[in-house]
């Protein structure tokens, strides 16, 4: 596809299943270029690795922008996973790598729970919930950011996908002890999924990727709640957490509020209960569709600042601007 020069941008979105990067002309991301890799970027002890982000991304713009013929990159958006508490590498070394490699100008580094907000919501007021693996729920009024949730599995992601997949395994591990609480029809699949359930913790402890590996379970539960109680309760209460954080976030007179997220492709069995928590807990916020994804975000905030146009709120941990 050729081109004439222009100005365009670039979104990046950065998580545990891979890295993916598209390319845009301002104000008109709707006909972006995407590539994606599978593989994630390194994250240690000390945080995401800015080496291996460069190492990773560069290339794949490059593939990018020779695709699209002659192009002025005007502004560059990023969103990363783990971006709020891992993210000092990137915001130290990010900004001189890209100008020297891509000759970008102009960067934004956000938390990946931001950038799903723009795809989400797009730069106006309101909360969203996206919820995958994890689940994080982000608000603004424009003027501050407020954040519930996201930290983790251990600490919370209430409602997300692994704290789903835990609470199914916890039922079918008392109903295979024979404990108040379980659940012969998830102890089932748990043991169709993983293999028998006395080998379960030496099954999902080890994991590297033991957050993932619950989550897996989630649909398994969503698939049982429609006959078994225990999973529907589980569900329910899922939706509960869900609702919880986004009432924490939403501005005080309400708004719109967005779902954004592989979990909510679980369907109604969480669905269902989930707008009944919301039109409880929220009863002056308006639910409303999510108009794109992450990726979809990360352009929205780079598109932004490419046209001096953003109006989301600057934050050093949730949308540096350096």
């Amino acid at each position: 596809m050729t081109r004439t020069s222009a100005d365009w941008v670039l979104g990046v979105d950065s998580g545990g299943s891979g890295l993916r990067v598209a390319l845009a002309p301002v104000g008109g991301i709707e006909r972006a270029l995407t590539t994606a890799s599978p593989a994630p970027v390194r994250t240690s002890g000390s945080g995401i690795d800015p080496g291996h982000m460069v190492e990773q991304l560069v290339p794949m713009a490059r593939e990018l922008i020779d695709r699209a013929g002659e192009v002025t990159l005007s502004g560059v958006a990023l969103g990363a996973a783990g971006m709020a508490t891992l993210g000092d590498g990137l915001r130290a070394e990010l900004p001189g790598a890209l100008a020297r490699e891509l000759g970008v100008e102009r960067l934004a580094l956000a938390a990946d729970g931001v950038t799903a907000y723009a795809g989400a919501l797009g730069q106006r007021r309101g909360a969203v919930v996206a919820a995958g693996t994890g689940m994080i729920s982000l608000g603004t009024d424009l003027a501050s950011w407020l954040r519930a949730d996201g930290w983790g599995h251990l600490l919370g992601d209430c409602g997300g996908g692994s704290w789903i997949g835990q609470a199914g395994l916890d039922a079918a591990m008392r109903a295979f002890d024979g404990r108040r609480g379980g659940s012969k029809a998830l102890l089932a699949l748990a043991e169709e999924r993983f293999g028998p359930a006395v080998e379960l913790p030496g099954l999902i402890y080890p994991r590297t990727d033991r957050p993932a590996a619950l989550a897996s379970f989630a649909p398994d539960v969503a698939r049982c709640a429609a006959d078994d109680p225990v999973a529907a309760g589980i569900l329910r209460r899922a939706a509960g957490h869900i609702a919880e954080a986004a009432a924490a976030v939403c501005p005080a007179d309400g708004g719109e509020v967005a779902l954004t997220g592989g979990l909510f492709k679980t369907g109604e069995p969480l669905l269902g209960p989930l707008r009944e928590e919301l039109t409880t807990q929220l009863p002056r916020a308006t639910v409303v569709t999510a108009t794109g994804d992450p990726l979809h975000g990360a352009l929205v905030i780079a598109s932004a600042l490419a046209t001096e146009g953003l109006r989301l709120p600057r934050d050093h941990r949730l949308l540096h601007v350096p």
